[in-house]
């Protein structure tokens, strides 16, 4: 055999053998692995490693920057999981469909800062529907996985596709610090009513020559059959930033939550913590207190009345 013919012998030799290896790798590969489908892990023939423990269905990314930012591929299941994920969703996966209000749960580890980091959800457009944050269930100060609750309560006005954005809490502000996870989702339009909420006003009555008068204003939210309880609520809230240019403002304390209001016989009765009379001094706003919660009770046809209270207390609160 010529030296000619050998050298073609031993390439041929070569390539028949990295041939071979390859179609051995990619049958192993890609039939016994563990495949992404629909948001769950599926064995794909006998894959020698176990089940990933690793979320399916997101793509999550660490330290990411402009042009590295977390992201997800909703059409077709596929998925580039990176080895550390910090945060985990219990009760949603890519393309679930959801309503308001929503409630998240699930774990999350070296992502919190005072207990919290913030939860949004963003509409087809990019632009924010709500932000909220998500609360750690126990003891955050830890390395160890957290559980965390979220609850969002948005108005879509159709039915279209969204984003829900889990950022770690990073008051430092350094980027090379900062984490997210999104998870794209379809939203259910909402059903919505409007209701009126009653706040001072400045331009309307200046120097609030008359301390009782209040003014309504409209609220668009989510449709409930418990209409005083989500007026109160609205009212709680205090002036939007819009309203607030427009000189609305509120009397009634930061921190104070509703206890309970029922209505019997025409009369509503309002239960408040006792933030509501917290260094409440002055007859002009006590009444202004009381004006703003009984004119936002009384736009209902059913109520004509209303008694307020606080932890149960009818005597001597609100006093000026």
């Amino acid at each position: 055999m010529s030296k000619q013919l050998q050298i073609v012998t031993i390439i041929l030799i070569v390539l028949a053998v990295i041939a071979i290896g390859s179609v051995a790798y990619l049958k192993l590969s890609t039939e016994d692995s563990w495949d992404c489908s629909n948001g769950q892990w599926l064995k794909h023939g006998n894959p020698s490693a176990a089940m990933p423990t690793t979320g399916c269905g997101v793509v999550a990314n660490n330290n990411y920057n402009d042009n590295n930012n977390a992201n997800v591929n909703a059409n077709n299941n596929t998925n580039t999981i990176p080895e550390e994920v910090n945060v985990r969703i219990d009760n949603i996966k890519a393309g679930d469909t959801i309503t308001t209000p929503l409630t998240i749960t699930g774990s999350a580890r070296l992502w919190y800062f005072e207990g919290s980091f913030p939860v949004t959800l963003l509409d087809e457009n990019g632009k924010v529907l709500v932000a909220h944050y998500a609360t750690a269930q126990s003891d955050w100060m830890t390395e160890n996985w957290v559980p965390f609750k979220a609850e969002l309560n948005f108005i879509s006005p159709k039915d279209q596709n969204g984003t829900l954005v889990f950022m770690k809490d990073n008051p430092s502000d350094l980027r090379e610090l900062d984490e997210k996870f999104e998870i794209p989702v379809k939203i259910q339009k909402t059903e919505t009513l409007t209701l009126k909420v009653f706040f001072g006003n400045e331009l309307k009555n200046p120097g609030a020559m008359d301390c009782s008068l209040v003014y309504p204003v409209d609220r668009i939210i989510a449709k409930t059959v418990t209409t005083a309880k989500a007026s109160l609520e609205e009212l709680l809230k205090g002036p939007t930033e819009d309203e607030l240019t427009q000189k609305y403002f509120t009397s009634i304390n930061s921190g104070v939550s509703l206890n309970k209001v029922t209505i019997k016989d025409g009369v509503a009765y309002a239960d408040f913590n006792s933030q509501l009379e917290f260094q409440v001094g002055g007859s002009c706003r006590v009444a202004a207190i009381a004006s703003q919660i009984r004119e936002t009770l009384k736009q209902f046809p059913t109520v004509k009345d209303v008694a307020i209270s606080i932890d149960g207390r009818t005597e001597d609160i609100l006093q000026p």
